[in-house]
This record gives structure tokens, C-alpha cells and sequence, in this order.
């Protein structure tokens, strides 16, 4: 990185973490949830209105609209994943920060004046509109099985079907959806919310640090006109590749600093904590446990960097990338496991964070694909590598 830069992004970071620790944390005992425990709009407009008081409210994205390098993202996002409260306060949570940083590479000036704008500002969510639901064959981790259509019709395009695990549509104001035309997968951006897009049911699930829940949505002669496609029909799946390794690193990089959080607490536990006659710590079981979280903790930063170079450098990092998320997601699970464990009863209550970061990084597990489908992939590449060298 140049050093420059890496000034620039230590800076950043520094403030993010003062931000987080000393303003955010305390709202995380704030009642303000909804009936599935993800935070209210409204406690999310206040973090944000603190956030730009303090200079911090989308500090990857420069006054210039420029983005930060990847290696720059990570130092600062990291320090924004100290809470789950963190990257809503700082606007750098998904699928906003994805969506965004899309957006900002292939939406035409008067796309980004209206769809994109708002979102850097922090004056309204988004929601990336891919999955669909599983009784219906749709597409899930294999998006060609795409069931949604769009048709063109003169200046517009109508589009029709169901999607599942849609981040945040409930509330959002900026929708990316994909939908399939004759000439492939297709991403329009759509205003929210439209009457045509009704949703069928938000399903409670095992995380609770992302407003608007997962819902299922019906979309039903939706009519979107023709310049709200994001390039041309049929180019939908090479916007998403774009988007994809950026926004499987981000999550790598936020859930990162909230299990070093999380290993914080529980070291702290365990240098307190007294039973048979010396501190946990002094326990091999539990110091064992402790050095553990260290080195895996430690490994997940070196892939994310590693990762971070390559898109640097200008590749898609798509292996890289799915070699990061399994490494990562699967890392943090085990610290955020551990810390739960050194911690006993207490690790299970929510007298502490560490219960909510161990559920949340379950569901890390699977967002952005499930480790079985990035070791797939991988394994499909180096069958191909393997034919390409015999």
C-alpha cells in the first residue's frame, strides 16, 4: 500500500474505532428493535446523524466520491465491526456498502444522482433483490436458475416473480433486482416502495443485526423504465461478479472486528474469573482456547489483506475470494464459538455482545454463498487447471 495512503486509511480507522467504542456501544442495550430484534429506523437515523457529526458516516467512500483502495476498506471497516450496531451507524453495513460500491463503477451520472447519492448521504437503504425461493426452484446459491422474468415493452420492462432473503426490503428506498430477459440475467434499479413489489412474509432467522429482516417479496407487473437498467440485457450476471468478491471481503472485514470484540470480552473474562483456586486463564483448557482465537483471528486479517491486494491489483479475485470467505467465516465461527465457551453461563445471556456476534457469525456462514458452494467452485478450477496443464 502506498504510504500515503495507508495514512490516510489509519486515520480513517482511528476515528471509525473511537466512534464505535465510546458513541455506539452504548446504544446496543437500546430497546429500539423490531419484532424480529433487528434495530428501527429510527435508532439507525439517530446512529447515522452521530456519525456525521463526528465525520465518520461512509468514511470508505471520499468527498470526491472516490472509494478507498480495498486494503484501505479493511483497516477501516474492521474498526466499524466492533459493534453490530457499528457498520448501520457508519454506513458501511450490507447490502448498502455492495450496493454502493456497484453503483459507483456502472451506473450512468443521472443513475447515481438518484439512486446512489442517498445512499452515500445515509438518507435511505437499500436492497439487492437475486435470491428466490427454494419450493419454487429459483435461483439460490446457482443464480442461472433465475425464475424471475423481465419483458421488454416499448420503453419499459415488466417483471414478474418472487424473491427470498432480501436484506433489508422492508424499509428500504433503493432496489437492485435481477431478472431474467431473453437475452439473459438482467439488474434494473427501482424506487422503494412500489406497490408492485409486496411483501409475502419477513421469517424470523438466527441474526438480528440487519434492519428490515430477510423477506420474501412477490413482484407482480412491476413496470420499470428502460434507463433504470444497469447496462444491457443480458450483462446482469458480470455486474454482479463485480460486486460479488468486494462484497464477500467487506463481510469478512466487518465480521472480523466484531469477533476480535468478542475475543476481547472473553480474555477479559477469563483474567477475571476465578474457579479451582487461579484465574481461567491460568487453566490450560481455557488459555489453550484464548491462543487459539489469537492465531485464528490473526489469519483472517492476513486473507482479508491478501485478498484486498489482489482486487488492488485490479482482478476479479473470484477464487481468491471464495477462498477468503471459507477461511474467514469458518475461522471466526470457531473464535466466536470459544468465546462463548470461556465465557460459561455468561456467554449464553445478553449481558454481553458475544452471544449476538456468535449468532450473527453462523449466519455469516452462509451469506455470499455457503463454504460448501465456494469449496465447489474451487474445486471445479482446479480440475480445469489440471485439464489445461495434461
Amino acid at each position: 500500500m502506498n504510504p500515503a495512503n495507508s495514512a490516510r486509511a489509519s486515520a480513517i480507522a482511528a476515528k471509525v474505532e473511537a466512534f464505535v467504542r465510546n458513541v455506539v456501544v452504548p446504544f446496543e442495550r437500546d430497546p429500539r428493535r423490531d419484532l424480529h430484534g433487528a434495530p428501527t429506523d429510527d435508532l439507525i437515523d439517530e446512529l447515522k446523524q452521530l456519525a456525521r457529526g463526528a465525520g465518520v458516516l461512509t468514511p470508505h467512500i471520499l468527498p470526491d466520491g472516490s472509494h478507498l483502495t480495498q486494503r484501505e476498506t479493511a483497516l477501516v471497516l474492521m474498526q466499524s465491526g466492533l459493534s453490530p450496531l457499528g457498520p448501520l451507524a457508519c454506513n458501511t453495513a450490507a447490502p448498502d456498502e455492495g450496493n454502493m460500491y456497484l453503483l459507483g463503477k456502472v451506473a450512468t451520472p443521472s443513475l447515481k444522482q438518484r439512486f446512489l447519492t442517498p445512499l452515500v448521504e445515509g438518507r435511505a437503504r437499500s436492497a439487492f433483490f437475486m435470491t428466490e425461493p427454494a419450493e419454487d426452484g429459483g435461483a439460490g446459491s446457482d443464480p442461472s436458475m433465475m425464475k424471475t422474468t423481465a419483458i421488454r415493452d416499448a420503453n419499459y420492462w415488466t417483471v414478474n416473480g418472487r424473491k427470498a432473503f432480501i436484506t433489508g426490503a422492508h424499509g428500504a428506498r433503493v432496489g437492485i433486482l435481477m431478472a431474467k430477459s431473453n437475452d439473459g440475467a438482467c439488474l434494473f434499479l427501482v424506487d422503494l416502495p412500489d406497490p408492485a413489489i409486496r411483501i409475502e412474509r419477513i421469517p424470523r432467522t438466527i441474526d438480528s443485526s440487519m434492519p428490515g429482516g430477510h423477506a420474501t417479496v412477490i413482484i407482480e407487473n412491476l413496470r420499470i423504465p428502460a434507463e433504470q437498467m444497469l447496462g444491457n440485457s443480458g450483462e446482469g450476471f458480470k455486474y454482479a461478479q463485480m460486486r460479488l468478491a468486494p462484497a464477500r471481503l467487506s463481510h469478512c472485514m466487518r465480521w472480523l472486528g466484531a469477533c476480535r470484540r468478542a475475543h476481547d470480552i472473553a480474555s477479559d473474562y477469563a483474567n477475571r474469573r476465578e474457579a479451582f483456586g487461579k484465574t481461567l486463564i491460568d487453566h490450560e483448557g481455557v488459555g489453550f482456547m484464548v491462543a487459539e482465537n489469537l492465531i485464528e483471528l490473526q489469519q483472517a486479517e492476513l486473507m482479508i489483506g491478501w485478498c484486498a491486494d489482489v482486487l488492488d491489483a485490479g482482478s476479479q479475485a473470484i477464487p481468491e475470494s471464495s477462498m477468503t470467505k471459507v477461511a474467514v467465516s469458518e475461522a471466526l465461527m470457531r473464535v466466536a464459538d470459544r468465546c462463548v465457551q470461556v465465557m460459561g453461563g455468561s456467554g449464553l445471556t445478553e449481558d454481553t455482545i458475544v452471544e449476538q456476534i456468535f449468532r450473527e457469525v453462523r449466519a455469516f456462514r452462509i451469506y455470499d454463498g455457503p463454504t460448501e458452494t465456494h469449496k465447489w467452485a474451487l474445486a471445479k478450477k482446479i480440475k480445469r487447471d489440471w485439464k489445461a496443464r495434461h
